[in-house]
């Protein structure tokens, strides 16, 4: 319950646009974890159906068969990367947001000098409004970029060894 409670605090202390983080970083590690599951349980049955359909061909020296190679590749590629643009969206997103973030704090702390003169109680909740969605945004972003680092080895690795396995000798 306490943690609760700290979790509630941290978020009033925030902001609103600590929600919009939150729920950014949410969406981008639902998708990294969707990335995951997709190389654990479907990625064979990709793989097997773009070299079952090539190894099918009768002949594959001609441009047809390489327009069809290619294509085979391509989608299996496209399946392969899936949520990827995504996931790399909301990285980018997350800083921004903190800066946003900070940028709505700051306008706080102007306005309890403006209204207030200056006084340092009400220019603190401000301040701590303009530093905790920077830093929220910067620790989403960077989780983020280790997880899709190493979703984007597996899917270029991946990738490649389709486009050698499927060979246009025959």
């Amino acid at each position: 319950m306490e943690l609760y409670h700290s979790i509630i605090r941290f978020f009033e202390l925030g902001g609103d646009v600590l929600y919009l983080i939150a729920i950014t970083t949410l969406l981008m590690w639902s998708l990294i974890i969707e990335r995951i599951y997709y190389f654990i349980a479907e990625h064979r049955n990709v793989i097997r159906v773009a070299t079952e359909t090539w190894e099918a061909r009768d002949e594959r020296r001609s441009w047809t068969a390489r327009v069809i190679r290619e294509a085979l590749v391509s989608e299996a590629s496209t399946r392969i990367r899936g949520s990827m643009p995504i996931i790399l969206t909301c990285i980018t997103l997350c800083p921004l947001l903190g800066l946003l973030g900070t940028v709505t704090g700051m306008i706080q702390v102007f306005d309890a000098m403006a209204t207030q003169g200056g006084n340092a109680r009400s220019m603190a909740a401000g301040v701590s409004a303009a530093t905790i969605p920077t830093m929220s945004g910067m620790i989403a972003s960077l989780s983020g970029i280790l997880g899709s680092l190493l979703i984007r080895r597996r899917i270029d690795r991946e990738s490649e060894l389709l486009d050698e396995h499927l060979t246009m000798d025959h």
